[in-house]
């Protein structure tokens, strides 16, 4: 018998609607890093991008443990001289929520050349409101 490998015609790509409000980061997180990657199918191989599409709502309700909303920093360079920045949590709750989200599945996902395909399915929402209403109704 000869394992089953789907071609990239064959793949079927599905929507997941997930509701952020009241969820843990790294629990939700990760979560949405498996449908992205695929790995809830039986088809799942490692070196295709098999996954699904997915869409997150209520971006702002994601919620953290224990002292992480007041101590947890996101930081970057953007190379030059001077550079540095820091951006605490809560500043980054209130002006990008969806970036919170994006940050920690772009953690989770394997740094490969299928990283930036997957991340391209994913669609994070401030608020209820997404303009992905019609792929759900079917």
């Amino acid at each position: 018998m000869k394992t089953f490998q789907p071609t990239q015609k064959e793949i079927v790509r599905k929507w997941h609607l997930v509701n952020a409000r009241g969820e843990v980061l790294g629990r939700i997180a990760s979560k949405i890093a498996g449908f992205l990657m695929g790995k809830n199918k039986a088809t799942y191989s490692a070196h295709m991008d098999s996954g699904d599409f997915v869409v997150v709502t209520n971006s702002e309700g994601v919620m953290l443990t224990g002292k992480k909303r007041e101590q947890k920093v996101y930081r970057g360079h953007s190379g030059y001289p001077g550079g540095f920045k820091e951006v605490t949590f809560e500043k980054m709750s209130k002006e990008h929520p969806e970036r919170i989200i994006q940050h920690a599945v772009s953690g989770m996902l394997p740094d490969n050349r299928l990283k930036q395909d997957r991340m391209a399915r994913l669609k994070v929402f401030k608020g209820e409101q997404h303009s992905y209403e019609d792929r759900f109704n079917k």
